[in-house]
């Protein structure tokens, strides 16, 4: 592991621990040249996820577009960092434990809209009218009616 900062290649571990439920291993790091610490993890490495796009074209799946498209719905929300990272995550151990190799667009899509539900509707509704792309103000309000309805 090479040190972030002045990238010399000998660490030493400090402190390892569980983190995620067990399925990661957090490790405290110091550089023995700089002595400067740093945060890694080490995951188990999952089978490859393979996302079909609206066009049909297929991807491997990406955890930072989750987490991008989240973090833009959540903007100037009171929604912390860890609260999206833990949506996030459990998108993600849906996914995995579905056992499906292939997933749609759509099926990542309406997750994310169900978590972010449940945590804030600002950014629920946000979120929806990236995602469903919005073509007008009646779409938009129809979208708010539901929610509404629902409460």
């Amino acid at each position: 592991m090479n040190c972030p900062f002045c990238n010399y290649h000998e660490t030493k571990v400090v402190d390892s621990r569980p983190t995620d439920e067990g399925q990661a291993i957090r490790r405290r790091r110091e550089c023995l040249r700089c002595l400067k610490r740093f945060t890694t993890y080490e995951k188990m490495e999952k089978t490859p996820l393979i996302v079909i796009k609206k066009d049909g074209n297929r991807q491997l799946y990406d955890r930072n577009k989750i987490l991008n498209g989240i973090l833009k719905a959540c903007e100037k929300r009171p929604v912390p960092l860890t609260k999206i990272e833990e949506l996030v995550d459990e998108i993600e151990k849906d996914l995995y434990n579905s056992m499906e190799k292939e997933v749609t667009s759509e099926m990542i899509g309406q997750m994310v809209m169900n978590k972010l539900k449940e945590v804030d509707e600002v950014s629920y509704v946000r979120f929806a009218s990236v995602y469903r792309q919005f073509k007008d103000i009646n779409t938009f309000m129809e979208e708010l009616k539901k929610l509404l309805n629902e409460k």
